[in-house]
């Protein structure tokens, strides 16, 4: 019995994917032939007017969320490390260090809180997303 492989190769030299509809013109991947009829065109109404179903949205509110965070927290890094080489005040500046540190782990406790709300809307596992681990956010900033 001939594999697969030799039989599109045959079909290929016999002509058979010639003149083929749609042939040189690229794949139109608008349309997911797994989503429920009914909602395919809610889909489309969503892209065609700059929208994406409210998962996603919050999802990427979520992301945004996190990278403002994380890089009011790297200014107050890159304010620290240039103070200390100024010789201004330790204690002083550990302790606004300390502040911010607080407020970004009080920030990834709230973001936290909406990943677990978002990942009970998602429509399927795949969808969720990982908690932000703070001490994972905060080794970044290590000397």
């Amino acid at each position: 019995m001939p594999n697969i492989d030799e039989i599109i190769r045959k079909a290929m030299e016999e002509g058979a994917f010639d003149n083929l509809r749609g042939s040189g013109k690229p794949l139109s991947i608008e349309d997911n032939p797994y989503v429920d009829p009914g909602w395919q065109l809610a889909y489309h109404l969503l892209k065609e007017n700059g929208f994406a179903p409210a998962f996603i949205e919050v999802r990427q509110s979520i992301d945004a969320e996190h990278a403002a965070a994380r890089q009011a927290l790297g200014l107050v890094w890159q304010w620290r490390q240039e103070a200390l080489a100024r010789g201004e005040s330790a204690q002083w500046i550990e302790g606004e260090w300390h502040r911010a540190r607080a407020a970004f782990a009080e920030k990834v406790e709230a973001l936290n809180k909406r990943i677990s709300d978002h990942n009970l809307t998602v429509p399927l596992p795949r969808f969720h997303r990982q908690k932000i681990n703070v001490s994972d956010e905060l080794a970044a900033f290590s000397e």
